[in-house]
């Protein structure tokens, strides 16, 4: 059975679908998942060829289940092979297992990764293989389900079991996944300031994105957001016309003006706050530790010449608004704050 003249048979469709699986099962780090996922992505397609499925067939996935049930599988291998088509629509349950959720992600990732790699992409109203669907049923599983999987090996993982048949097409299935991703963001109420905060720095983890997206509004309610948002942006500016790579790197001994000396000591007090409070999730709290910087980079702008004549002079004070830019982009790009 042919499922696409440059992509192969369904059985090949079958068994790219059975690597993909077993290798996320593998990622979340349970062997025995990812045993069940691969048997349930060797089955999933199977009841295509049966006369139920050819006479009636919005049940491919179901008579799938009923088949595997009959012939004495286990119940979630069963329950996946029905499950895999999820979320069908908008709104739509998901999985009602992980070996499902499994084999579900694989079937998507498959269908997006192939018809990407062939450049069979949507254009306008035309979607013939629902790609935009299945990203946002990728979507949806990564973060309703708050799976521990970063998008990136996702994505690259799933190009590699096509071997020679595809184009690497990694980079705009990313930027389409973000692309939708942010609509129903905004769907949900979020505004356009605080989603392109949030999905500029490309989060690996999807299912941390609300959490982000609520530090982020919980930050631009302090007083100092704005002035720290623009700041942000003017850093930003200042280090892309920047010649070269500049390090986020400060020579204290070439602190001259006390406004630089100042912002250094600030960041040293607060970065760490901010980095600690990272780390542990508390992505509220690490902005918050960050308004304590507005005072110092109000000063810096406004007593110190980052272009000065000396280059060592210029070099530190850029490494030191590249540490800055550093520790205030942890958790968004709050220059897209900025009004």
């Amino acid at each position: 059975m042919v499922y696409h003249n440059k992509l192969g048979t369904q059985g090949e469709r079958a068994e790219r679908v059975r690597q993909i699986a077993k290798a996320i099962g593998q990622q979340l780090g349970d062997d025995v998942l990812a045993q069940k996922a691969d048997q349930a992505a060797q089955l999933a397609k199977t009841d295509l060829v049966t006369d139920m499925v050819g006479e009636f067939p919005e049940l491919q996935g179901t008579m799938g289940r009923y088949y595997a049930l009959n012939d004495g599988l286990p119940t979630d291998v069963a329950d996946a092979i029905e499950d895999h088509y999820k979320p069908r629509f908008a709104g739509d349950e998901l999985p009602r297992s992980t070996t499902g959720l499994v084999v579900a992600i694989a079937d998507k990732l498959e269908t997006l990764v192939g018809m990407f790699g062939i450049g069979n992409l949507p254009s306008g109203d035309k979607d013939p293989f629902a790609l935009r669907r299945h990203a946002l049923g990728v979507i949806r599983m990564l973060v309703e389900k708050d799976l521990p999987l970063g998008l990136t090996a996702l994505v690259t993982g799933a190009g590699q079991v096509f071997g020679d048949k595809i184009q690497d097409a990694s980079q705009a299935l990313a930027d389409f996944i973000y692309d939708r991703f942010s609509g129903s963001l905004r769907e949900q109420g979020y505004s356009a300031q605080e989603v392109d905060a949030v999905l500029a720095l490309r989060p690996e983890r999807l299912g941390d994105v609300a959490k982000r997206l609520a530090a982020v509004r919980a930050f631009a309610a302090l007083p100092e957001a704005p002035a720290l948002a623009a700041a942000n942006k003017r850093v930003g500016n200042i280090l892309k016309k920047a010649e070269g790579a500049v390090e986020a790197r400060i020579n204290e001994a070439l602190l001259q003006e006390a406004a630089e000396k100042a912002l250094a000591e600030a960041l040293q007090s607060v970065a760490p706050k901010a980095d600690a409070a990272f780390t542990a999730g508390d992505y509220a709290a690490s902005l918050q530790a960050l308004a304590a910087l507005k005072a110092p980079v109000d000063a810096f702008f406004d007593g110190v010449m980052v272009n000065a004549e000396d280059l060592a002079l210029r070099a530190n004070r850029l490494g030191l608004l590249a540490t800055l830019h550093q520790a205030m982009n942890r958790v968004a790009d709050l220059s897209k704050l900025a009004s």
